[in-house]
């Protein structure tokens, strides 16, 4: 039995929440899952309810979940100058709690859209590739960091630091994620400026030993930027730190025309995740039926891939999504001058593709 919480957010969250749901059920009649799900507040709702973005009790049932499916939290009249009441703050402190250290943000290319893409169809024909960022230490959260004045000037500083233990660690992320794919991992760095680079080039190329049918590559930060506009089909999974990872993976976000399309997944150690789409809680078309629930249904594929160990499962969801691209569904966001159908729509249209693939 399997243990799944869920958080619907704010925003559009709880209507593509309900989509989600459509999918995990079909899942548990037809797709032999055992599923326990349960719900609990986040963000801006706790705020609401609790006067908390994150209360004890979210926390606590994360914890004793085997994942958590986040929709998305945030709107404009939750920005108060008070930090620790913005949800986003309690999205920060989930992550932080549950030890989240490794972040996986696919690029696939869905069937219909390679018109949509900033690059041209023959140059991301067949993409598929993986990032996967090192997302509790680095710059972001290395020491010391300030404001501060220096001989009467005024200066910022923070400090990228990484120990081995956080660098072999991300990089057994990547080469795990590399043998359910194609074998394949590109480690991004800047060792040839930065010390802290020459030795996650060295950890990584030590931690590859362990997984003698992957291969290992290496590339500068700045050409793997390049490289992923100009020939993004060459990458399969690539590792990189925190930094670098956030830059690299919004790249590859544009790549595919649409974050309407896109999951991600963030692990720890246990292989615990937390699973969302990349996209935020659009008040603006919250209630309208307009959202679209594709990426939170990508991010169930996400979950049974890397937490629940059923890539059959996994392929299942995926190939559905793609199934209902094919038939030339869209939402709003996706049908440019055509004709769109609503959230509930795709979501029913998702789930019979599904019942299809599952031999229902």
């Amino acid at each position: 039995m399997a243990r799944i919480l869920i958080l619907s957010g704010d925003g559009i969250g709880p209507e593509i929440t309900a989509e989600a749901r459509k999918v995990l059920d079909c899942l548990a009649r037809h797709g032999g899952l055992e599923l326990e799900l349960g719900e609990a507040l986040v963000g801006g709702a706790a705020v609401d309810a609790e006067g908390d973005p994150l209360p004890p009790d979210t926390l606590q049932a994360a914890h004793d979940a085997d994942a958590v499916l986040l929709a998305a939290v945030g709107a404009p009249r939750y920005d108060t100058p008070d930090r620790a009441l913005r949800p986003e703050t309690g999205l920060l402190r989930l992550r932080k709690g549950l030890g989240l250290y490794a972040n996986l943000r696919p690029a696939t290319l869905m069937p219909g859209m390679a018109h949509a893409s900033s690059l041209k169809p023959e140059k991301i024909e067949g993409l598929d590739l993986l990032i996967v960022r090192e997302l509790t230490g680095g710059l972001y959260f290395g020491e010391p960091r300030a404001l501060d004045e220096h001989d009467g000037r005024r200066r910022g500083v923070n400090t990228m630091v990484y120990d081995e233990d956080e660098i072999s660690r991300i990089a057994r992320s990547a080469f795990q994620a590399a043998q359910l794919r194609s074998r394949r991992v590109c480690s991004v760095d800047k060792a040839n400026v930065l010390e802290v680079s020459e030795l996650w080039r060295t950890v990584i190329g030590e931690v590859a030993q362990e997984y003698p049918d992957v291969e290992l590559s290496h590339l500068y930060v700045d050409n793997a930027a390049m490289q992923l506009v100009a020939q993004p089909t060459q990458f399969d999974v690539m590792v990189t730190g925190n930094l670098f990872g956030d830059i690299l993976s919004d790249i590859a976000a544009q790549l595919t025309g649409s974050i309407g399309l896109l999951p991600s997944a963030s692990l720890n150690e246990k292989r615990q995740g937390l699973y969302e789409p990349v996209h935020g809680s659009a008040p603006d078309i919250a209630g309208t039926g307009q959202a679209n629930p594709l990426a939170m249904i990508l991010s169930v594929g996400m979950m049974l891939r890397y937490s629940l160990q059923r890539t059959d499962a996994a392929d299942a969801v995926e190939g559905a999504v793609r199934d209902v691209l094919e038939q030339g569904m869209r939402t709003t966001d996706l049908a440019g001058d055509g004709e769109a159908v609503g959230t509930a729509q795709m979501g029913d249209a998702v789930t019979a593709a599904l019942e299809g693939r599952l031999g229902s």
